[in-house]
Order: structure tokens, then C-alpha cells, then sequence
């Protein structure tokens, strides 16, 4: 009989480190007026109102925001931030009307303006104060301890907040980016009543973006539609059919709702109502849909290790979940450290977490492999219990040392808002990542255990355990090395779910029976299996609760896992083998 060579333990380990290097690779409000003046509120407002809605020429402010840059800079130092604070009710609301600043800093003050976080000291120097009362210097960012005696807060009488509102527009309207521009046009459409048509004309005559170029149209046909006589609404009504934005709709509702409509434009309505609805609930399943293939992302992952261990050891793990909640709080735990460490690269915190979740977890997941499971191999009830038990102390340590309230894991920047698709359907930033981690989890581990000697060694134990062993495999150390991998598997999970749910001692208990209805339907030890039944039940246990709400879409969907369990005991892959024989 020919003998396969000696599996050394360095070999999975060294497997390991590559697979945690790969996932690191690819994861790639009162007022007070400083002059002293006394402004009456109406007037303001209105003069606010009637110097934004005049018509801008698009091409030339630039311009016109270069001479105010140098107006401003030879009579107050600072950056634009810096003299907005200085400033007083006038100079603010001249500011706003033209930013003198980049996009960028305007942004950044309607962001401190919007968290409450924009002071100004006795001696006029802006500060930021967090909601942790920590008070920074601006613009370089730095703590003090040194408090200001009279430290008053920035906010915004509703004569400054709208020349901001439109005064961010105009600023974005000027910018070189399509994102910015678009950013405008939607800011404009929130503020519909109140834009002079004149500023659209002069946009969407420079505009060179196709998606902007759109969205100006669009805005001018509601315009069009509000103000114009019976053709021109008619041709707008005409025009805002093929929209899918739920404000166009609520406009066309109101205007049916009218008396003494007429005929022609009572028809245009009707058609077009009829077009946005069903636009609008296209975009709506659309983005269920999306949410049920990120929810499945995620029990996939945290069904991977689970389909592992099973397949492989026939152990049913009961503290696979804790497993995924140790991953989360190791994600925690990073992240205070480049917080306490690094807070130059705090935003960064997850490119590390990822690979740190996987090696925490997978060690523990081997001590109890070793430990617990181990002596109670072919005894399921047994190991069931004690991996049960397993899982409470788990529990209790992280209580012990976390304490029971859940621990805030804050979403890194890059993966912080959203990509919007059409005016009804968005796609949040870290959904999308959740849903490309695990298509590259996949990806990587279907090559681990089909192009790789441990992969080989997997399937050849899982197969058929004593004639691996008789040809050489040491079945021990690949079950260790194989928990272990499964139990990182679970770490990354709770990586991924730090970044869209609560962490805390009881993470993974909400996600421990989905993910054995996953491998149970999937089939044991299947990957394939398991990837087109988290697939299944996740986007279907999506739209049964749009329907009939969370809990009795778990009842219909358990009910459902065990009727196909009833008609095909395998699930929906077969693994032939040692269970079968």
C-alpha cells in the first residue's frame, strides 16, 4: 500500500496566516450676535431669501467665490470655518450667500453645525466639543484641557440656515465633481418653493453629466408643474412619468385631489401616477431584495465554519455562536486600541480587525476542541451539552469583563452613508461591503478546500476517517486545524456584524439557530449548499416579514426548513461518506 506523506501541524497554520493576509488584502442651539445688534427676525429672512434665489451664472462663480476668498482673507485671518465663527450676523450671512472656502469646509461646518459641536471661546477661537465633552482647537484637531471662561455654542437662526441651505447649493453647483453638483440639485429639490427657475436654466446649460443633467431636468419639470400654465404642465406632467421619486408622486396625488381639473391634464395625471407608483415599488423591492442578500451574507458567514465543523467532526456546536460574538468583540477591542494608540489611523481599524477576529476566534475555537469535544467524539448528545455549556461560560466571561450592556463598535468613515441608486432606492456603503467580504470569503475558501494539501486532507477525512488514517493522515490534527478554521470563519461574522448591529453578550444567540437551518438545509459539509440556502432563507425571510411581520415570518419560515427537511433528509447537496455509509 503506498502511504500519503506525514501532514505537519505547520502546514494548516501556515494556511492560516495566508487566509487571514488575504482577507486583510482584499478588504481593501441658541444664537447670540457678537456685534451686539439687534436684527429683526422677518427682515432677515426675507433679505436672506431674496439675495439666494437670484439667478447665479454657474460658469462664473468661481469667480466670484475667488474675490470673496481674497475680501475675506484681508480682513479676518483663519480659514473659512475660522471667520464664520469670528464673524458677526452679517458677515455670516454674507458667508453663506458665497462661501469663500472649499466644498469640503462647507460640508464640514454644516456637519459640526448639525452634531451640535462648533464653539467659540471669549477670545473668538473656534472650538469643537464632542458628545464625550471633549474640547478640541480647530482646525488642527487637538484636545485641551484649557477651557475657555466664556465658551458659547454656533447654531443658527432660521434666517442663517436657510442662506446655508442654499448657499451650500450654489458652492456645489460650482464644483468640478458630479457627485457634488447632483448633491446641489438635491438640495435645491427639498427647497423647491423657494428657487428662482432661472438658476436651473443657467445649471443644466453648463452641465456636462448626463446623471446631473437629469436630475436638473427633472427639478425644472417640477418646477414647471407647480408654476406653469396648462401646456407646460401637461408637458411636465409628461416628463416626471418616468420618475421614481416618491416627492413627484405625492405632488401628482395633491394636484388629482384638486377641483375643476381639466380633462387633458386630469388624464396626463392619472398616466402619470400610474408610471411613478409602479417605478417606486420596483425600486422598493429592489432594495428588500438587497437587504435579504446582505442578511444572508451574514448568516452565510457565520454558517461556513459551522458547515466545516459538522461535516467534518459531526459535532453539533452549540457555542459556534459565541464564537461569532467573540469575533465581534475582538473587533471592539481593536478598534480601542487604535483609538487609544493610533488615532491617526482609528478610520482604518477594520483592515485589522478583520484578520485579528479570524486568529482570536479560531484559537479559542481550537483550546476547546482540545479541551471539551475531543473526549466526547461519537457521543452527540454529550458533546451537545457540553459545547451548550461551553457557550454560557462564554457569555458570563464576556459579562464579567464587558459588562451586559451592549459596547459601541463605531462604522469607519469609508463605509459610512450610502450609494443612491435612483431617487427611491439606497444602498447603504457597508451592506454593500458585508455582501463583496463574503463573495471573497467564499472565494478563498472554496480554493482552500479544493486547491490546497489541508483541503485535501478535509474532504479526505470527512469522507471516509478511517482510510485517511490509513494512509497516513493524522485525523486529530486536522480535526483541531479544521475547528479552528471554522471557528475563524465565525470570528470574521461577528466582524461583519459589529459593522450594521448591536454587539453584546448575547450577539449570538440571535444568529445560532438561522445559521444551523442554513448547513441543515444547505447539507452537511457542503459550501455550495450552504451559499444557495442562506441565499434562500435570508432573502425569503426578508419579504415574509415585509408581509406578515418578524415573528410569524420565523414561525412560517421554520415551518417551511422542516417540510423540506421531511421530504430530503441530505438537504440540497448530498455528501457522500461516513454519515451515509
Amino acid at each position: 500500500m503506498q502511504y500519503a506523506p506525514r501532514f505537519s501541524i505547520y502546514a494548516p497554520l501556515r494556511l492560516l496566516a495566508l487566509m487571514a493576509l488575504c482577507i486583510t488584502t482584499f478588504t481593501t442651539t441658541a444664537y447670540a450676535d457678537h456685534d451686539g445688534q439687534v436684527h429683526d427676525h422677518d427682515t432677515d429672512i426675507a433679505h436672506s431669501e431674496q439675495s439666494l434665489v437670484t439667478p447665479v451664472n454657474v460658469a462664473t462663480s468661481t469667480q466670484v467665490s475667488t474675490s470673496n476668498i481674497s475680501t475675506a482673507t484681508s480682513t479676518s485671518s483663519g480659514d473659512a470655518i475660522q471667520q464664520f465663527v469670528a464673524g458677526d450676523f452679517s458677515k455670516r450671512q454674507a458667508m453663506l450667500s458665497g462661501w469663500p472656502g472649499s466644498v469640503e469646509s462647507l460640508d464640514s461646518l454644516v456637519e459640526f453645525i448639525a452634531n451640535d459641536e462648533l464653539y467659540q471661546g471669549n477670545g473668538g477661537q473656534t472650538y469643537l466639543l464632542n458628545a464625550d465633552d471633549q474640547l478640541f482647537t480647530y482646525p488642527d484637531k487637538k484636545e485641551t484641557d484649557n477651557w475657555p471662561s466664556d465658551l458659547s455654542q454656533i447654531t443658527l437662526t432660521n434666517a442663517l440656515r436657510s442662506a446655508l441651505i442654499f448657499g451650500q447649493a450654489k458652492v456645489k453647483l460650482a464644483s468640478d465633481k458630479p457627485a457634488q453638483r447632483l448633491q446641489a440639485v438635491e438640495i435645491l429639490a427639498d427647497n423647491i418653493d423657494q428657487v428662482d427657475p432661472a438658476i436651473i436654466t443657467t445649471a443644466a446649460a453648463n452641465e456636462d453629466s448626463a446623471k446631473v443633467q437629469k436630475a436638473l431636468t427633472a427639478l425644472q419639470a417640477r418646477i414647471d408643474f407647480k408654476n406653469g400654465d396648462l401646456p407646460t404642465q401637461i408637458a411636465a406632467v409628461n416628463l416626471l412619468a418616468d420618475s421614481d421619486n416618491p416627492q413627484v408622486l405625492v405632488d401628482i396625488e395633491s394636484a388629482l385631489a384638486a377641483d375643476n381639473l381639466d380633462t387633458s391634464l386630469k388624464a396626463a395625471l392619472i398616466d402619470a401616477e400610474s408610471s411613478v407608483s409602479r417605478r417606486i415599488e420596483i425600486s422598493t423591492w429592489t432594495g428588500h431584495i438587497f437587504t435579504g442578500m446582505s442578511t444572508a451574507s451574514i448568516l452565510l458567514l457565520a454558517a461556513l465554519g459551522l458547515a466545516i465543523t459538522f461535516g467534518l467532526l459531526g459535532v453539533i456546536n452549540m457555542a459556534h455562536g459565541e464564537l461569532i460574538m467573540i469575533g465581534a468583540y475582538t473587533t471592539y477591542m481593536v478598534q480601542n486600541f487604535f483609538q487609544a494608540y493610533m488615532p491617526d489611523m482609528a478610520g482604518w481599524y477594520l483592515l485589522a480587525a478583520i484578520p485579528a477576529a479570524f486568529l482570536v476566534s479560531a484559537v479559542i475555537g481550537m483550546i476547546i476542541e482540545r479541551i471539551v469535544i475531543r473526549p466526547l467524539y461519537g457521543r452527540e448528545l454529550e458533546t451537545l451539552l457540553a459545547t451548550f455549556g461551553v457557550s454560557l461560560i462564554l457569555m458570563q466571561l464576556v459579562r464579567m469583563i464587558f459588562g451586559a450592556q451592549n459596547v459601541e463598535v463605531s462604522n469607519v468613515a469609508w463605509l459610512s452613508g450610502a450609494y443612491q441608486v435612483s431617487s427611491s432606492l439606497v444602498l447603504p456603503y457597508n451592506r454593500i461591503a458585508i455582501i463583496g467580504f463574503t463573495v471573497i470569503i467564499v472565494a478563498l475558501l472554496v480554493y482552500l478546500l479544493n486547491k490546497t494539501r489541508f483541503g485535501l486532507f478535509i474532504r479526505a477525512v470527512t469522507q471516509n476517517r478511517q482510510m485517511a488514517r490509513a494512509v497516513g493522515i493524522p485525523s486529530a490534527r486536522i480535526d483541531m486545524m479544521a475547528f479552528g478554521l471554522g471557528s475563524g470563519l465565525a470570528g470574521m461574522a461577528g466582524c461583519a456584524l459589529a459593522q450594521v448591529g448591536n454587539v453584546g453578550p448575547d450577539l449570538g444567540q440571535t444568529y445560532i439557530i438561522d445559521t444551523f437551518l442554513v448547513v441543515v438545509v444547505g447539507g452537511v459539509g457542503q459550501v455550495w449548499g450552504a451559499v444557495l440556502a442562506a441565499l434562500g432563507l435570508g432573502v425569503s425571510g426578508t419579504i415574509l416579514e415585509i408581509g406578515i411581520g418578524a415573528v410569524l415570518a420565523k414561525i412560517v419560515l421554520l415551518v417551511l426548513v422542516i417540510l423540506f427537511i421531511q421530504k430530503r433528509p441530505q438537504g440540497l447537496f448530498a455528501l457522500k461518506g461516513r454519515f451515509v455509509e
